[in-house]
């Protein structure tokens, strides 16, 4: 993909998110009785603008990488007397809290609302059983002794869920075990049907802050794989523009052979394109309608879970058998509950993993810059609807959630200054505030910098 379509849709999903949360800022304003001046989607040059019988000034601005409100308040210029009460200065503390609160609660509940729509209209949850494939000699798996065909059933304490563990849910549970002590006990059920505890112990500081770098926690890191279950070679779908769409290939087409080479499952479609490079040509003699047909692809790239790109044919498996799936049947109601416990859930977990990143327990590696974002907005935008979607609700409870850090910069740190105010009964000395905006700004010029330096280094290979 090119520069310009990341660029595209990295746009779209600032503006569309900034406007949520801005939005969240107006509304409780306008219901609390705050005099709002202006709501603007962007900065810089107003391209469109209308006022509103109230005063309000909406606009579409040039720039469109943020936006604001900006509310009357009385320590900017002069403020008319019959205003003064609609200043923001002059509203009770816990009002203006509630004002600084909305943004990021807008920013949550929006992602709460586009997961709950997803998984309604889905009717499901469904993922992979996490069954371990192969364990890597002198792994800290093998150590622990897990055995290949494992089921991990529970990670932790955690044995009273509402529903069975899928891969994902591993890979967070293991993510936040290891970055905390470094000793992960799972409970597995073997081949043999007999449950058992097995702890994978990770005792330098060192090696489990670098497990918690981004794709070398399961494999490079704890030493095992989850097993893919067999799915027959039969087409579902081909990826947008990809090298089997180009050739002909359409879902429902059965493949046979690759080169010559027999092929009955997508895993060993998956191991003979593996030995190709992108840019080889591939013969594919397929099954269609009962009628045998060959074509010829150029095989692609497309980047692996390690960054790196890797070969590709751009078409898309069928779902294994039911017996490898977890599903979770879903109606209106226990979708929302489920979008609403996943969202509680994943803003816990960048809760810990944020403060043990602070403590160096997590690596930096995991912060990502504009570069990145835009990258995954981009590609998330190829995958189709569903997987864009995907990408705002993650993106969303992330800008919701850091803004609530109490940076002073940020809602965060306004709502601490408005906490202490209400606490002593008199503003925080404006020495005091101009202190906080300059150590807060110079914290997120570094994170930034963190961030852009680690987009650089992925770019780069």
């Amino acid at each position: 993909m090119n520069f310009g379509w990341y660029l595209l849709w990295f746009i779209v999903a600032v503006s569309l998110l900034v406007t949520v949360h801005e939005f969240g800022h107006f509304w409780v304003a306008r219901r609390l009785g705050f005099k709002v001046l202006r709501f603007s989607v962007g900065f810089g040059r107003p391209l469109l603008e209308h006022t509103a019988r109230d005063g309000t000034v909406f606009a579409i601005a040039a720039i469109p990488l943020g936006g604001y409100v900006k509310m009357l308040d009385e320590r900017e210029g002069h403020v008319d007397p019959p205003d003064l009460p609609r200043s923001f200065t002059r509203k009770p503390p816990w009002q203006r809290i509630l004002v600084l609160l909305a943004g990021p609660a807008f920013n949550i509940a929006f992602a709460i609302l586009v997961l709950w729509i997803m998984l309604w209209a889905k009717g499901s949850i469904e993922d992979l059983r996490p069954i371990v494939g192969d364990i890597h000699k002198g792994s800290i798996a093998e150590r622990a002794d897990l055995h290949p065909r494992d089921e991990i059933l529970a990670i932790g304490n955690d044995t009273n869920r509402s529903r069975p563990l899928g891969q994902r849910d591993v890979i967070f549970g293991l993510l936040d075990a290891v970055s905390g002590d470094g000793a992960v006990t799972l409970t597995v059920r073997g081949q043999d049907q007999r449950t058992r505890q097995v702890t994978l112990v990770i005792g330098d500081s060192a090696a489990r802050r670098k497990l918690t770098e981004p794709t070398a926690l399961v494999t490079d890191g704890l030493g095992f794989d989850f097993w893919d279950p067999p799915r027959p070679a039969i087409v579902t779908a081909t990826a947008q523009g990809g090298p089997g769409e180009k050739a002909g290939i359409k879902g429902g087409d059965a493949i046979l052979d690759l080169n010559g080479q027999t092929v009955k499952t997508f895993n060993e479609i998956a191991d003979v394109i593996s030995q190709m490079k992108p840019g080889d040509s591939v013969s594919i003699r397929y099954l269609r309608d009962h009628s045998e047909h060959t074509t010829r692809a150029t095989v692609g790239s497309i980047k692996g879970a390690n960054g790196k790109p890797r070969p590709t044919l751009g078409v898309l498996s069928s779902r294994p058998a039911p017996q490898y799936m977890v599903t979770v049947k879903l109606g209106p109601i226990s979708a929302l509950g489920a979008a609403a416990n996943e969202a509680w859930d994943m803003t816990l977990l960048q809760g810990r993993l944020v403060w043990r990143m602070m403590m160096g327990q997590v690596s930096l590696k995991n912060l990502n810059g504009p570069l990145s974002i835009a990258e995954f907005a981009g590609e998330s935008a190829s995958g189709g609807t569903v997987s864009f979607l995907s990408f705002l609700v993650l993106i969303s409870l992330s800008l919701g959630f850091l803004n609530l850090l109490p940076i002073p910069i940020l809602d965060g740190g306004q709502i601490v200054y408005q906490l202490a105010e209400w606490l002593k009964g008199s503003p925080v000395s404006e020495q005091a505030q101009v202190l906080g905006q300059q150590v807060g700004f110079a914290l997120l010029i570094l994170l930034m910098g963190v961030a852009l330096f680690n987009d650089i280094v992925r770019q780069i290979g």
